[in-house]
């Protein structure tokens, strides 16, 4: 007589739905075209029932040799590493004694609104599962298992008004890299988890990133792409489901909306510089658009696709000219910015740089920096200045209670740092 172990979640239910939903994407000819950097398309265009492929676990922020280095850095006392681990454990959100309050509808945007109880838990359960993996307590691995779960069982819908579309992409891609990095841990309901994603999140990326919520193509700002993006691959990964991915980096590549590569840099110039698209709106949602699209290349490169040298590096670019802005500069060329805004496109442009939120703190910087100059030897003094001056980074919690504080999770200074300032190749390639 057998017996069903109950601590082990079932997932046929959720296969048989991830399959539905990936055989409708082939059917509405949602694919990337072969060649355009994706992961899997030959898999899923192969006609057997097992359409899925494998990606690689952790993958997504982090991979196990980035948790080996950190466990092994903050073990030997090494700094800047030590500074950053200080800064997640002082960060209440990675306290074990975290207390979640899961809800079924979530609202961003108009009356009711409680969105912020899903981003502090989101980063409470990526801070726990950050801080086990780099100190082995399991009591921190519980309580990130024990955060996910009660949300996969509960969340049945995020809504409110075209705000509802920032919270699916941020909030979606985020929850992803808090459930990868214990997605094989006993207890853990990986199906559950990812039904959550495919029935709540993954629609609203997909109908934002098709419809724009019924405006015009270029009314909304590179961010509400980016962070759709963000979450559509990340789903993609944490599903194992390569149609999803290839569709994400698809869009990087050749999406009309704002958030692909062309559109979200529209202008690049000689000396190794490109305007970013909301560099004429303000610096906060310029910041925020940086990190967004570093996290989605970084997800990216730890699959083995390379997005980040995407038109030449124009991306190293963008982020040096929004940096060096940041940095007090003001010697930086401006082209004027023109689109359509609302349902009819209604001409609007831009003139001059946006100083609103100047100088703003955000932990997107050391990312961005360690990949170009660490992993790819190129100069960055200007994202190099804002990453030292913002060192060590924080997280969730760090940067004050309002929501953009929690747009990127951080901890970049333990996660991303590479190499010391000692230790930087003395032969940096320039950008341009």
């Amino acid at each position: 007589m057998s017996t069903i172990d109950t601590t082990q979640p079932n997932t046929q239910g959720a296969n048989m739905k991830r399959r539905r939903l990936l055989k409708g994407a082939i059917a509405a000819g949602g694919l990337a075209a072969a060649g355009a950097g994706g992961l899997g398309v030959a898999a899923a265009q192969s006609g057997t029932d097992d359409v899925t492929a494998q990606a690689a676990h952790p993958g997504l922020l982090h991979t196990q040799a980035d948790f080996d280095r950190m466990k092994a850095k903050v073990a030997a006392g090494t700094e800047p590493w030590v500074a950053g681990w200080n800064r997640l454990t002082a960060n209440g959100h990675s306290a074990s004694t975290w207390t979640a309050r899961p809800t079924a509808v979530i609202i961003r945007g108009g009356d009711g609104q409680n969105y912020p109880q899903l981003y502090n838990d989101i980063h409470a359960a990526y801070q726990n599962a950050l801080r086990w993996k780099v100190s082995g307590d399991n009591a921190h691995r519980d309580k990130a298992v024990q955060i996910l779960n009660a949300w996969s069982s509960t969340l049945q819908e995020v809504t409110g008004n075209a705000d509802r579309f920032l919270a699916a992409g941020i909030y979606g891609y985020q929850f992803c890299c808090a459930a990868d990095i214990v997605r094989d841990v006993a207890g853990f309901d990986l199906g559950g988890f990812q039904d959550m994603m495919t029935s709540v999140f993954l629609p609203m990326n997909d109908h934002f990133l098709t419809n724009h919520n019924d405006a015009c193509i270029t009314n909304y700002w590179a961010n509400w792409d980016l962070c759709n993006i963000a979450s559509k691959l990340a789903i993609g990964l944490v599903c194992d489901d390569a149609a999803i991915t290839d569709q994400a980096i698809d869009y990087f590549w050749n999406g009309e909306g704002n958030g692909s590569i062309g559109n979200a840099i529209p202008f690049v110039y000689d000396g190794g510089l490109a305007q970013w698209q909301e560099s004429g709106r303000d610096q906060g949602h310029s910041i925020m658009g940086i990190g967004l699209m570093s996290t989605i290349m970084e997800m990216a490169w730890n699959q083995g696709v390379d997005l980040y040298a995407a038109n030449d590096n124009a991306f190293a670019k963008a982020a040096e000219y929004v940096a060096r802005y940041n940095s007090g500069h003001d010697d930086l060329p401006f082209t004027k910015y023109t689109w359509g805004t609302g349902q009819n496109c209604a001409y609007s442009e831009q003139t001059v740089m946006g100083s609103g939120g100047r100088g703003q703190a955000r932990p997107v910087w050391e990312m961005v920096f360690h990949h170009y100059t660490s992993r790819r030897g190129y100069a960055m003094p200007n994202v190099g200045a804002l990453a030292g001056a913002n060192s060590p980074e924080g997280g969730g919690g760090d940067y004050g209670t309002t929501s953009g504080g929690f747009d990127t999770l951080g901890f970049g200074t333990l996660a991303h740092v590479r190499l010391t300032w000692d230790e930087m190749p003395s032969d940096l390639k320039p950008l341009g």
